[in-house]
């Protein structure tokens, strides 16, 4: 009993740990430019959500990405500190910017949740690098059907001579996606170390 409990105050700590960091690194990042004219600012929070969802499971994941989503739509979108791109998508379609914001970093924190769960029992390793990768894929993907189902707002944001699908993953996507993959491939092996260690102290307890 004692056990269950103090494992209970563990993840409860380690959540809210994990959850300020997801709003240390929001808040910084908003005073990072995007790379491109008219893309989104890069972001380095998938990677505690990601880290969240494989120590503390699929439903952390998704609080997690959650939390990340509302800070990013009241930021970017209720007070337009991203103007040419989501305080645009807000002015527009405020409902619709709302699901795309909090949808696509929910169920990005839910499936590295329930990737690593699953693959996890057969090999850490490959859970680690599979949770990791598919984190930026599902934010990502959710987030290209959102902006489409929103298109003509797209063809406003675009720049003159280029089409919406190349604006979206060329300019808006395309460096993001990248750096967030590849950053959260290279923080596998540390993130692996860490579920590792706490995996073992809970063991002690």
């Amino acid at each position: 009993m004692a056990r269950k409990h103090n494992e209970s105050i563990l993840k409860m700590v380690q959540l809210a740990i994990l959850t300020a960091i997801v709003l240390v690194i929001q808040t910084v990042g908003i005073a990072l430019p995007s790379p491109l004219p008219g893309g989104t600012p890069i972001s380095l929070v998938l990677i505690p959500i990601a880290l969240g969802a494989m120590i503390l499971g699929p439903g952390a994941g998704a609080f997690l990405g959650f939390v990340w989503g509302a800070q990013v739509y009241i930021t970017y979108g209720i007070m337009h500190l991203d103007p040419a791109f989501t305080g645009v998508m807000f002015d527009n379609h405020p409902i619709l910017t709302g699901l795309i914001c909090l949808g696509k970093s929910t169920l990005a924190g839910l499936a590295a949740g329930l990737i690593f769960k699953f693959l996890s029992r057969k090999n850490e390793w490959v859970a680690v690098f599979a949770a990791a990768a598919v984190t930026p894929v599902v934010n990502t993907g959710v987030f290209l059907i959102g902006c489409l189902s929103m298109f003509g707002t797209m063809k406003q944001i675009a720049p003159e001579g280029q089409t919406v699908m190349y604006f979206l993953i060329f300019v808006v996507i395309g460096i993001n996606f990248i750096f967030e993959f590849i950053t959260n491939l290279l923080f596998a092996p540390a993130l692996q170390r860490i579920i590792h260690i706490v995996g073992k102290r809970v063991a002690r307890h």
